[in-house]
């Protein structure tokens, strides 16, 4: 069956399913107001009420789940200031976001995503408002937020194909009945920060309302180009729209979600990774001064998407729940590179100028179904179906002392189909078992081709489909499909309404794909063996989540040179074993609070062979040569490598963060909050040659801190990240490495109406 099959199989089941439910009688009992946020989760408020999840469909207590999950308020969002879905690692022990230029790699006990391929799909799913995202323009600001889940571990019954190392679900504020409210929020730092976000939310009669949200932020450059393309990279403008519509009558409730993206960054500050190897030479236009680069290229970075969101369902009288989520998203993304990431070329004739465009378009169409059972009651289940399409395009570029050379343009499609149920079963009242499963298939098709460039070709002409004189150096072209099987059972044990204890077994899977031309890479899997015990202990002043795991991985994939096209190329590696434990405590006496998680992870992959990347001239991105042929310009013959193995990528040992606070009550509606956070991530491996001079990126530590004023509805508040003003690689993109961001400081005013 073809692709637009599926897509308008899925688009009329989604109309139909609306259609029916909006036409579904209304039951006699209303709905609560609490009903328009009940996708928030919740931290502990101040009087001790309990966190709230809905990772599993429902409205769950987080100590009553049998999930290694870290769940934070929209309000806990802001006061240790995760602003970004990149800023949760700072308070997640197990999470580590790498960033790697277009894409930042996710992962989560070093499983999740290692490339930056379309090709690859990512290991830890990100979910807003219960729609997958994919990675490209994935680092936006948050704001209107109702709050953050990061589940760990495989999520393989409710979250799929796209789960092996875990799950985020991020959930913005939703519309509420009978009630004009909202908020408004600005701040000014250095760099000139200047930040501007609000909501507004104005109910139409008793049965409609409508939230509207947006953002502004700006700030100047992180870094200093020296050099003579004068860029400001690291720089930001970001504009983001947001309007809600709700419905509710009886139990029928639809939401419609719209939201616009417009951000621009002035490109990636990159440098040279330090290592002596001749075949880096670039290494010696290092700036080795923080902040500051030396480019002779421009450099830029703009993102855009659109995206529009539908929610129904319909609650029957007994509690039964019928619900949908039918999404679009148009997601695009346009990059100006300085591939060699410095100024070198203009002042050594041997070496050449390199540069290049990555331009990426990826439209989703998703559609889920759930059937919901009630709350009440010994058997509790949820059943679902899953259509996932994505299509994405390439288009891009690179050219060699300004004529352009190789010009890939792949078009990939995409379709994830999935089946789901999970169920709950109380034995009697302490013990309770629950089993998962779920069946995915997927399946991908390429096309497409990787050009060489015409001689004296123009940027009309290589921007064309296909380029104007270009020749097919590579085709795009294949096929792939797979599916497995996945799933959990859990055996949970509740001595009392304070404590769970539970062990579980659980598999995860992430599909195979294409490695144009004409080859293709296994799916992942993983299983997962956990224990856990979730307390609430002193008078509810404490909570602990401590956990032990042990995990299979197998078939890791990796993104490594492809020798038959020259270009990257996704790789089955190795395999591997994860063992470690996680502990959580969120403390609560007064007006102090304090939050912590620590994480030990020991990995240990097996022996591999791949092509060095090392060993690879600057500039070169052609196919391997035939047997008994020389280099030359249209092959090379390329350099393995072959490692006895080391811990997976991007998976420190050891990372923890601890925040605390002191609310000091002073009168007459005014409060007084010191708050100070510090987050340690560990030594991390980013490449698998496990070179410690150029795969290595060091552990670091952050410290926060942050004053806050109330007044009634009013905030004012002093805030600092990264006090100790700390220059640290943040990821890698091939032979260069990426950085966090510098101290950053200011003020910040929020007013509730």
């Amino acid at each position: 069956m073809s692709n637009r099959s599926h897509r308008t199989r899925a688009q009329i089941a989604a109309l139909l399913l609306t259609t029916v439910l909006g036409a579904a009688p209304a039951r006699a009992v209303e709905a609560a107001e609490a009903d328009a946020a009940e996708a928030a989760a919740a931290e502990p408020s101040k009087d001790g009420s309990d966190i709230v999840v809905t990772a599993q469909r429902r409205r769950e207590n987080v100590q009553n789940v049998n999930i290694a999950v870290t769940a934070l308020s929209g309000d806990t969002l802001i006061d240790r200031r995760v602003m970004r879905a990149i800023d949760l690692q700072t308070a997640t022990p197990g999470l580590t976001i790498s960033r790697s230029g277009i894409t930042d790699s996710f992962n989560i006990r070093g499983i999740g995503l290692a490339s930056g391929s379309p090709q690859v799909t990512n290991g830890v799913a990100t979910y807003i408002d219960g729609v997958f995202q994919p990675p490209i323009v994935s680092n936006g600001q948050f704001y209107d937020m109702a709050g953050a889940e990061v589940l760990r571990g495989p999520q393989g019954t409710l979250s799929g194909a796209n789960s092996t190392g875990g799950a985020v679900y991020l959930t913005t504020q939703r519309p509420q009945l009978g009630k004009v409210g909202g908020y408004a929020m600005a701040n000014y730092g250095n760099f000139n920060n200047v930040g501007l976000n609000a909501a507004l939310n104005v109910p139409l009669g008793e049965s409609f309302a409508i939230r509207v949200a947006g953002l502004f932020n700006d700030h100047d450059p992180w870094f200093t180009d020296t050099g003579p393309a004068r860029n400001r990279p690291e720089r930001l403008r970001e504009r983001d729209g947001r309007i809600q519509a709700l419905f509710q009558s009886g139990g029928f409730q639809a939401n419609l979600k719209i939201e616009v993206v417009d951000r621009q960054t002035g490109g990636f500050a990159l440098q040279p990774i330090a290592t002596t190897t001749t075949n880096n030479p670039y290494v010696a236009g290092r700036t080795n001064t923080p902040w500051t680069v030396n480019y002779d290229s421009p450099v830029a970075n703009h993102e855009r998407a659109f995206a529009s969101v539908l929610e129904a369902k319909y609650e029957f009288a007994g509690g039964l729940t019928l619900r949908s989520v039918s999404a679009w998203q148009n997601k695009r993304l346009s990059t100006l590179n300085e591939s060699d990431a410095t100024a070198l070329n203009r002042s050594n004739s041997t070496l050449n100028q390199t540069a290049g465009a990555n331009n990426v378009r990826e439209r989703v169409l998703s559609q889920e179904i759930n059937i919901i059972s009630p709350d009440a009651g010994r058997f509790k289940y949820v059943l679902g179906g899953y259509y996932q399409h994505n299509k994405i395009d390439l288009h891009n570029w690179s050219s060699t002392n300004g004529a352009f050379t190789t010009l890939p343009q792949p078009v990939t499609d995409k379709t994830l189909l999935g089946v789901f149920g999970q169920a709950t079963y109380q034995l009697d009242s302490r013990f309770s078992i629950d089993f998962g499963l779920r069946y995915s298939h997927f399946h991908v098709e390429g096309s497409g081709a990787v050009y060489r460039a015409a001689a004296g070709s123009t940027l009309e002409q290589i921007l064309a489909t296909p380029p104007v004189g270009a020749t097919v150096l590579v085709p795009q072209t294949g096929t792939e499909r797979d599916g497995r099987m996945t799933g959990k059972l859990a055996l949970n044990y509740k001595p009392d309404e304070n404590n769970l204890f539970y062990v579980f077994a659980a598999r995860g899977y992430k599909n195979g794909g294409i490695n144009p031309p004409g080859g293709t890479f296994a799916p992942e899997t993983v299983w997962d063996y956990e224990a856990g015990w979730k307390g609430t202990l002193l008078d509810r002043h404490l909570r602990t989540q401590v956990g032990v795991f042990y995990m299979t991985y197998n078939n890791f994939q990796m993104d490594v040179v492809n020798p038959l096209s020259g270009q990257s190329g996704v790789t089955n590696l190795a395999n591997s074993n994860i063992k470690g434990f996680e502990a959580s405590v969120q403390a609560r006496a007064g007006g102090f609070s304090l939050d912590g998680g620590l994480s030990f992870v020991d990995s240990s992959v097996s022996a591999l062979r791949l092509i060095n990347k090392w060993a690879i001239p600057a500039g070169v991105s052609l196919p391997q040569c035939a047997t008994g042929v020389a280099n030359g310009p249209t092959c090379f013959n390329y350099t393995y490598a072959t490692s006895s193995g080391g811990p997976n990528l991007y998976s420190p040992k050891w990372t923890w963060n601890v925040a605390a606070a002191y609310r000091h009550e002073l009168g007459n509606g005014i409060a007084l909050t010191p708050r100070v956070a510090y987050a340690y991530i560990g030594a991390q491996w980013a490449y698998p040659t496990y070179q410690a001079s150029t795969d290595l990126i060091r552990a670091r530590g952050l410290l926060q801190a942050s004053v806050t004023f109330e007044k009634d509805n009013w905030k004012v508040e002093g805030y600092a990240t990264n006090l100790a003003n700390k220059f640290y690689v943040a990821g890698q993109n091939g032979k260069n490495e990426l950085y966090g961001a510098p101290r950053e400081y200011g003020v910040r005013v929020i007013t509730r109406f």
